[in-house]
């Protein structure tokens, strides 16, 4: 029997007849998500510039000054939005720009962190993206309104509590129409101007005209109202924060204030000298960037970020709210086992981090790398704490494997005197020997141990002994010396 076409029209329909009676028993059933009723639909903000500088200082290291200007400025954005609110019509300016901020710092020195830590501290929702994932048409990856609906969703479906929210874009050099740009064929300067829209005051309408859940719920909504409401969301009071790392402006900086050297481009340059030629960065140098110059006209704040240097790295990992340390505690914690870490230690992947040129992020990468081999092992093992010292950073493999050794010893020696009442004591050289057999057998230190002196507490009886010794002999050949030893041994006075 052939299989009937189908119908999109007709399937429609019979879709929106079988969900009506649904949406009038239940009108949240279908589109955005209820409003959670512990969100504050009312704007409320009174935070302090240096009540905020205070808390970001407690867990950001060596960014003193744009933590500073950051949280000058953002509080200054919501008390100023809350003060609107309270104005008349005719009060209010028109066409008033808001402190949207251009971050300017290489990777890993904290830029996102801050705004996270921000947007936490405040209660307002928070979205991040990454500018190189939009397209001019938003068929590329996304389109730029996506941001503005994605505020609505970690408002959980609040609107007027997502009106006040922070939109963070990384990588936003990577839209400069002059930039060093690998990747999808799509046109930066209309992305700059489809976000200038909403960093200025733009309507975002939360359903999407190609999002086809979007249009059947229009369809139902129609269907049961005889109209069709268009929710949206307005960008006025959003504060849009940007960064990158901006490759190559430093020599456009240079060059308008004649720093410019002979042979520039053969020339080293350190890192502190085009840290101190960003901190000059003018609109001029921007646009000469790659940016129009209306959408560098809306972000007013230019901050830009230090390097870090190994001392910056180790302040980080000595704060008490590293979240690098705390972390990797937490991991081990969830396998009951307790981690410290020597001062020492944490100099030394201060130094190793520093050496990945990828800022703080390259301390969780040498901390992950240094310890994995730990995280796996011990929490099969009975190990309760680990120490992180010199020792462990220089050869994690030989001190995880005497770690190891040493508690496959000690977990047979509780086993043997708990089964028979007998304490068996190990030589060194015979604690050497049955690492190398687990090395040779690919066995565990317990299985060696029990491989090879499980029936001795029969000739230990035999002597009336509560204790014996472990040889190395007795490891290469435990049947022949415990013979030996009793021979030798047995009804001697």
């Amino acid at each position: 029997m052939t299989k009937p076409a189908f119908d999109p029209e007709k399937n429609l329909e019979e879709l929106l007849k079988n969900d009506a009676e649904e949406l009038k028993q239940n009108p949240e059933s279908i589109g955005e998500k209820p409003s959670n009723k512990n969100y504050r639909s009312k704007f409320n903000f009174d935070i302090k510039p240096e009540e905020l500088e205070k808390y970001l200082n407690k867990y950001v290291i060596g960014q003193e000054k744009t933590v500073e200007v950051i949280a000058t400025k953002v509080c200054t954005h919501f008390n100023r939005m809350k003060l609107e609110k309270s104005l008349s019509e005719d009060e209010r300016l028109v066409g008033n720009i808001k402190s949207n901020i251009l971050l300017i710092g290489p990777t890993g020195v904290g830029k996102t962190y801050i705004i996270k830590l921000i947007a936490k501290k405040i209660g307002v929702p928070f979205v991040k993206a990454d500018a190189t994932k939009f397209s001019e048409t938003g068929y590329v990856g996304g389109d730029v309104e996506d941001l503005v609906r994605e505020l609505v969703h970690e408002a959980d479906g609040d609107i007027s509590r997502a009106e006040y929210g922070i939109i963070y874009i990384d990588e936003i050099d990577k839209i400069a129409s002059t930039g060093n740009f690998t990747g999808p064929d799509v046109s930066r300067s209309g992305v700059q101007r489809n976000l200038l829209k909403l960093m200025e005051e733009a309507e975002v309408d939360l359903k999407t005209p190609h999002d086809l859940a979007s249009q059947v719920e229009a369809a139902m909504e129609a269907q049961k109202t005889g109209k069709v409401t268009r929710r949206k969301i307005n960008t006025r009071n959003i504060l849009f924060i940007v960064s990158g790392a901006f490759n190559g402006l430093d020599k456009i900086i240079n060059k308008r204030i004649n720093k410019q050297p002979i042979g520039f481009d053969k020339v080293k340059i350190s890192s502190e000298d085009k840290l101190d030629s960003l901190k000059k960065v003018r609109t001029e140098d921007l646009i000469e960037y790659g940016f129009e110059s209306e959408f560098v006209g809306r972000l007013p704040v230019y901050v830009v970020l230090n390097h870090l240097t190994t001392e910056g790295l180790y302040r980080i990992l000595k704060n008490d709210f590293s979240t690098v340390v705390i972390g990797k505690k937490l991991d081990f914690r969830a396998y009951g086992i307790e981690l410290d870490f020597a001062d020492e230690a944490l100099r030394i992947i201060a130094d190793r981090a520093f050496l990945e040129k990828t800022g703080a992020r390259g301390l969780l990468s040498v901390a992950e790398n240094m310890l994995i081999s730990f995280e796996k092992k011990l929490p099969s093992t009975n190990l309760k704490k680990l120490h992180v010292n010199k020792e462990l950073i220089d050869n994690p493999s030989m001190v995880l494997d005497k770690m190891l050794l040493a508690e496959g010893i000690s977990n047979f020696q509780k086993e043997f005197l708990i089964e028979h009442g007998i304490f068996l004591e190990f030589e060194n050289k015979a604690i050497a020997k049955i690492h190398e057999l687990t090395k040779l057998e690919n066995k565990n230190v317990q299985d060696v141990c029990k491989e090879k002196f499980h029936d001795y507490f029969h000739g230990i009886r035999l002597m009336n002994m509560e204790s014996f010794t472990i040889t190395e002999e007795a490891v290469i050949d435990p049947e022949g010396y415990l013979s030996r030893y009793i021979k030798n041994n047995y009804h001697k006075e």
